[in-house]
C-alpha cells in the first residue's frame, strides 16, 4: 500500500476553494476541505479506481470526481501524487 501525496499546486487549488466557500460560511468550508481530502484516502490502497483524465489519456494520470470538483492525481509506483483540484465546469486543459 503507498501514500496520497498532495503536490503544493494543489494544497494551492482547495486553498482557493475554501476561501471561495468560506464568503458563505467558514464552516461549509472546512466541511468540504475534509470530506474531499477523505475522498482520497482510498487512493493509497487502490490507485487506479479513479478513470483516466479524457484530456491526457494515459493510465497513470487519473481522476475521481467530489462533487463538482475533478481530482486529479498521477499514480507513481505504489504512491499517488495529487496534481489539482478543479471545477468540473472549468475549461481545463493539461499544463493550465
Amino acid at each position: 500500500m503507498g501514500q496520497v501525496i498532495w503536490s503544493p499546486s494543489s494544497l494551492e487549488d482547495i486553498h482557493q476553494v475554501a476561501q471561495f466557500i468560506a464568503r458563505d460560511s467558514s464552516d461549509q468550508a472546512a466541511l468540504f476541505v475534509g470530506r474531499l481530502i477523505e475522498a482520497t484516502d482510498r487512493l493509497a490502497s487502490v490507485p487506479l479506481s479513479g478513470r483516466i483524465i479524457p484530456e491526457i489519456g494515459h493510465p497513470e494520470c487519473r481522476e475521481i470526481i467530489y462533487g463538482a470538483y475533478r481530482i486529479m492525481y498521477r499514480v507513481q509506483g505504489d504512491d499517488v501524487w495529487i496534481t489539482g483540484v478543479v471545477h468540473g465546469a472549468q475549461d481545463w486543459k493539461p499544463g493550465n
